[in-house]
């Protein structure tokens, strides 16, 4: 007899499942019944909240969902900060929990676990929560789930299964098979349409989200063709080369690229929420686009949030840009070779390049340090000072490279669990996985310094790159600059080399460039984490 909980696991592998981060409880047994079995690797991380960082890291750099297994109540509670970073990303994460019996829910009678109403409690935070009432309805409400992760816009999905239900014999849902769901392509007639406002447009302007992460070959080619400045949000760093000489960056921010943006008379935004995290991360305002905006999402409802389109299309932003580039190619438009786009771009980052000043400079030649001697790195990032340089100035050359949490809902402690997920969702290129980098602060770190014991167990050599300022020092200018007495920010410091070698970690202290290059090529030759401290006050960025 095959019980609820051993088809999930059959019905999972179905699906692609190669990895599950989860911690095993009472109420969770049943979901394991099989899982030593299967081909799904299991990591156990110290905390449910790593368990969902990991899954979005995973599902980051690999493209595919992540996948917890969570128990009822606390590490229900305790998952909901990473949910809630995945669902600002729209990150694909299944979140499978256990959930009191189905003749106990809502009862109050103080069962173990116990929450009023689990499903409601994270509905905030994902695409749907659905409690599972039979064994029958699994096949069901996965298809759900994975066609929202392959079609829609990926977000969290939360499938709680009742004790009773999780032992239910379920034999005959094994031979179920999964759905492979395409994703929408682009209306013929709108594309053509808004190809014409494209090819009419003396400067025109491309703005792309991680929503075109997968569309990388296709906008550039787009934006070739319409000699078209490109600039990305955070999440769609590398969609262009570092070096194309249309790349703006992730620069909205700044006055001068919001001038440009403004100077453009058709402006193209793909898979973007056109957000405050994504072009206004000063907190100012005053970023506006008054060109005539079209814009490109999977999902409906953004098409017409935050800044309202001319014309507007529903499709996969691949699909689209084909759609687009095939329209183009029927009409009168050339390849452009007028100066609106390198010409204008070349000034624009020349003049950026003049503006930084001394401790963007430094932390941009440690980011370029790290680069230059692991130049298949993937970046994963906390709320730390060089993460926030690095997003106005670091260009990595491909996708999924460079993500973090300072943007989105911009949690703290992310960014390790997140490397370990990262690490385990990246594809052997025939001389090893890519390394993965986590770079986070003193403060940062200590709400998931215990991950880096998950780290050691599961074998992930990341390389930990700890940014220690002695305290939350953007939070203390932050005060200082409104005239707040800084409270609360200049906190115990513990000793970080220490308590990484404790836990089984490689760990060392460097403050200059050769003693950096040294270290992470080192590292990258162990089997498993590091730890390399990296004291702001004594950095030496001339080596």
């Amino acid at each position: 007899m095959a019980t609820c909980g051993e088809v999930l696991v059959k019905l999972l592998e179905g699906y692609g499942v190669e990895q599950v981060f989860g911690i095993p409880g009472v109420h969770t047994v049943e979901l394991y019944r099989g899982l030593a079995r299967s081909s799904i690797r299991h990591v156990t991380p110290r905390h449910e909240q790593g368990a969902g960082f990991m899954a979005d890291g995973y599902a980051r750099v690999s493209g595919k969902p992540g996948v917890c297994f969570i128990i009822t109540g606390p590490g229900m509670t305790n998952i909901t900060t990473a949910m809630g970073q995945a669902y600002a990303d729209s990150i694909p994460m299944l979140v499978i929990s256990s959930v009191q019996s189905r003749s106990q829910l809502g009862g109050g009678r103080g069962k173990l676990h116990e929450l009023p109403n689990q499903s409601a409690l994270v509905g905030g935070v994902a695409a749907f929560s659905h409690t599972l009432m039979s064994a029958a309805e699994l096949p069901g409400v996965l298809a759900r789930a994975f066609a929202l992760f392959q079609a829609g816009r990926p977000r969290p999905v939360h499938i709680e299964i009742p004790l009773d239900v999780l032992i239910e014999e379920a034999d005959d849902l094994l031979a179920s098979t999964p759905v492979k769901i395409t994703r929408a392509g682009a209306a013929p007639d709108a594309a053509a349409q808004m190809a014409r406002l494209l090819a009419s447009a003396g400067r025109p302007l491309i703005l792309a989200g991680g929503g075109a992460i997968d569309a990388a070959a296709e906008l550039t080619e787009l934006a070739e063709r319409l000699g078209a400045p490109v600039a990305l949000t955070i999440n769609a760093k590398g969609l262009l080369a570092s070096r194309h000489p249309l790349l703006i960056g992730s620069t909205q921010s700044l006055v001068a690229t919001r001038a440009l943006v403004a100077e453009a008379d058709v402006v193209l935004a793909v898979g973007t929420e056109l957000a405050e995290t994504d072009y206004d991360v000063t907190f100012a305002g005053g970023f506006e686009i008054p060109g005539a905006l079209l814009r490109i999402d999977i999902d409906p409802d953004q098409t017409v949030r935050n800044y309202p389109p001319k014309l507007a299309l529903v499709a996969d932003a691949r699909e689209a840009a084909r759609a687009l580039l095939d329209a183009l190619a029927q009409s009168a438009l050339g390849q452009r070779h007028d100066d609106w786009g390198p010409v204008r771009v070349a000034r624009l980052r020349a003049e950026l390049d003049r503006q930084w000043d001394g401790p963007t400079c430094a932390q941009t030649v440690f980011l370029d340090t790290v680069l230059q001697t692991l130049p298949d790195a993937v970046f994963v990032g906390d709320s730390t000072q060089p993460v926030y340089t690095g997003n106005l100035t670091f260009n990595p050359e491909q996708p999924r490279r460079w993500f973090n949490s300072s943007t989105g809902y911009g949690t703290l402690g992310y960014a390790l669990p997140a490397a370990i997920g990262a690490w385990l969702g990246g594809v052997d290129q025939g001389h090893g996985r890519p390394p993965v980098v986590c770079l986070i602060g003193d403060g940062g770190l200590q709400f998931t310094l215990p991950e880096l014991a998950s780290a050691v167990e599961a074998r992930t050599p990341i390389i930990v790159l700890l940014w220690n300022n002695q305290g939350y020092q953007e939070i203390k200018k932050y005060m200082v600059n409104r005239a707040i007495e800084p409270v609360g920010v200049d906190i115990y410091t513990p000793d970080f080399i220490g308590v990484a070698t404790a836990l089984g970690c490689a760990a060392e202290a460097i403050d200059d460039v050769p003693s950096l290059r040294s270290a992470l090529l080192a590292a990258r030759a162990r089997p498993g984490p590091t730890l390399i401290e990296v004291d702001q006050a004594r950095w030496q960025p001339t080596g």
